[in-house]
């Protein structure tokens, strides 16, 4: 019998986890069923869908990417999820990490710059079939105060620095995960506010585009990558 389109996708969504998020220490069960599930390919332009589930970040238009598959797996173990979480993502993109965290939080909350991204997101979400999913258009670094408190934040662009704002829109005891450097390369980092005190580690160097904003890179600092 011919392989279906889908059938190939599914068989490389397969090897994707097996060797990319597995093979380099996730081990998140429900984060590797959830990957396993969510149709990455959906998520970047047609001319694009051959390269949807290799290991490296794509275009999506407007300056933006969509994540490295390992880089998502990455953040979202960062997270800590447990299912029962209100979860804030900063910078909608794609969807993508969007679909992973609704997979595996109670109700997400994202917001997006660029409307042309936040449209076309909600509407592959919504075919999609997700209900627990919000997405807004707003300037992300101030996150989403009318939405606040949070259990988890995801920032999924280079911050300066950590924005207070968001810290402020945290419960205790939340988690947030965001890459914070220079222009050139950033520091992939754990943030947890415990007894009103802030706990920091690091999970590594990465590179993602600038988290523009009132809290984040003005327009005149934002740079090509």
């Amino acid at each position: 019998m011919k392989m279906t389109k889908e059938d190939r996708f599914f068989k490389e969504r397969e090897r994707m986890v097996r060797e990319q998020i597995i093979g380099r220490g996730i081990k998140d069960e429900r984060l590797i069923e959830a990957m396993k599930k969510v149709p990455r390919h959906k998520f970047v332009e047609e001319a694009l869908e051959s390269q949807a589930y290799g290991d490296h970040p794509l275009p999506i238009g407007f300056s933006q990417t969509i994540s490295q598959p390992y880089m998502v797996a990455l953040m979202t173990e960062g997270l800590c999820l447990q299912g029962t979480e209100r979860v804030l993502e900063i910078g909608t993109g794609s969807g993508y990490q969007t679909a992973i965290l609704a997979e595996l939080a109670e109700k997400v909350f994202t917001v997006e710059r660029v409307k042309q991204l936040a449209d076309r997101a909600e509407r592959l979400l919504r075919e999609l079939r997700y209900k627990n999913i919000v997405v807004m258009v707003n300037d992300g670094s101030a996150g989403l105060p009318q939405f606040a408190p949070f259990d988890r934040i995801i920032v999924t662009a280079a911050a300066p620095t950590i924005p207070q704002v968001l810290l402020e829109q945290l419960v205790d005891s939340g988690i947030v995960v965001i890459p914070k450097g220079d222009r050139f390369s950033q520091d992939l980092l754990i943030v947890e506010k415990r007894g009103g005190k802030i706990y920091t580690t690091s999970k590594g160097g990465c590179v993602f585009v600038p988290l523009i904003g009132k809290f984040g890179w003005k327009e005149n600092e934002v740079w090509d990558l």
